[in-house]
């Protein structure tokens, strides 16, 4: 197992580096806005267990051979960009299924599957998240003990944080959905939450 004293600069330090904004935070936030906090929980589940599966595979030291195939991160990173750069147009345009409707029907939920896909590629499609977690773990694992209770403990503290972040983002993008749509300005929520996705899919693609 893991010392208390580990634990105790682990949480608060993975916890300040998960609230840090970034690609998938800034996904539950657009999903938060649009799609509400239920909803954004299934591109959550596929976002941790993305986050789950780097976690792991820095930890067993795969991410090394992984981040020496540039060319296969660059296929991840230029497809999932796109994607979400597409949804973003479309929520501009007020089209699809994640745009909010400008009268007062009711908006289409968006698939789950697509949903947890959305998360799940934006969490195992950053070169930079592998990096991190390259660097972040074996400080913290003794290499005199079993490797798998410890990556088990570690894994579970970080899905955890990751979740508790997710949640405020999410919630946070819904305060201020329902502030614009109780004002009227849809259009401007489907603007901003459709750049703020383009922006996702960018800094995807080209982080």
């Amino acid at each position: 197992m893991i010392a208390v004293a580990t634990l105790s600069v682990f949480v608060p330090t993975f916890f300040l580096v998960s609230l840090t904004p970034g690609m998938c935070m800034t996904l539950a936030m657009v999903l938060g806005m649009t799609q509400g906090v239920r909803r954004a929980l299934w591109m959550m589940v596929g976002e941790l267990a993305g986050v789950a599966l780097v976690a792991v595979s820095a930890g067993a030291g795969v991410a090394a051979l992984m981040l020496a195939q540039p060319a296969l991160f660059t296929a991840f990173k230029w497809l999932g960009g796109a994607y979400l750069a597409y949804l973003g147009i479309m929520m501009w345009r007020e089209r699809g299924r994640m745009a909010i409707p400008e009268l007062s029907g009711e908006q289409q939920a968006v698939g789950r599957r697509t949903l947890m896909m959305q998360g799940f590629v934006t969490a195992i499609a950053n070169p930079k998240g592998w990096a991190f977690f390259v660097a972040l773990l074996p400080p913290f694992l003794d290499a005199s003990r079993s490797l798998a209770p410890q990556l088990a403990v570690l894994v579970t503290m970080i899905l955890a944080i990751e979740f508790l972040c997710l949640m405020l983002y999410a919630a946070g993008g819904r305060s201020a959905g329902r502030l614009l749509g109780n004002a009227g300005h849809v259009r401007l929520l489907n603007r901003l939450a459709g750049t703020l996705m383009i922006g996702v899919g960018a800094w995807l693609a080209l982080g």
